[in-house]
């Protein structure tokens, strides 16, 4: 059964981008040892992808001539009216993620839903008890204020440590599973 994953870098502090959803601060460290690795296995096992508008437009600016995910169905969540770059398999909808969960689950045909972001898309899926893990990079800087990692309604309950390990720069990855997921 398909796992919904939110696959996510954050600053120490637990911010996934500044206000203005700059992301100088993470893309400094592109290439660090270990990054690709864990991205590839992790892309392997996914099926389907979904994200907010927001993660949408800031992809569609800076991978203008290169959708990063052709070949896989990707689901974006906006109240705006966008289009999909040519040939990318790209479906945009609006409402609540829980109605989207048996479409999603489909387009994954037995693998697993990436949870691209934003945080507010992501805790949406966990407010819903739909996210099933959380994997986070923590990247070695602090930015004082930002998006947050996970805006959520409540506090959860605790998260079960599945792997934990350091990767190139003083990054560490964490992957945790998250209680009352799907």
């Amino acid at each position: 059964m398909p796992s919904f994953q939110y696959f996510v870098a954050t600053s120490l502090d637990g911010f996934i981008a500044t206000a203005d959803d700059n992301l100088d601060w993470l893309l400094q460290f592109d290439g660090f040892e270990g990054g690709m690795e864990s991205y590839e296995a992790f892309m392997a096992d996914i099926g389907a992808i979904v994200m907010g508008g927001e993660t949408y437009a800031w992809l569609k600016k800076h991978e203008a001539d290169n959708w990063p995910y052709s070949g896989t169905p990707s689901w974006v969540f906006t109240h705006h009216e966008l289009s999909a770059p040519p040939g990318a398999d790209v479906t945009f909808v609006r409402g609540p993620v829980t109605e989207f969960v048996e479409d999603l689950k489909s387009a994954a045909a037995g693998r697993n839903v990436w949870v691209v972001g934003g945080g507010v898309l992501a805790a949406q899926f966990a407010d819903a008890g739909l996210l099933d893990e959380l994997i986070v990079s923590i990247i070695p800087v602090v930015l004082g204020s930002g998006k947050p990692l996970l805006p959520l309604v409540r506090p959860t309950a605790p998260l079960e440590l599945l792997a934990s390990r350091t990767m190139g720069r003083g990054i560490v990855e964490l992957r945790y599973r998250v209680a009352g997921g799907a």
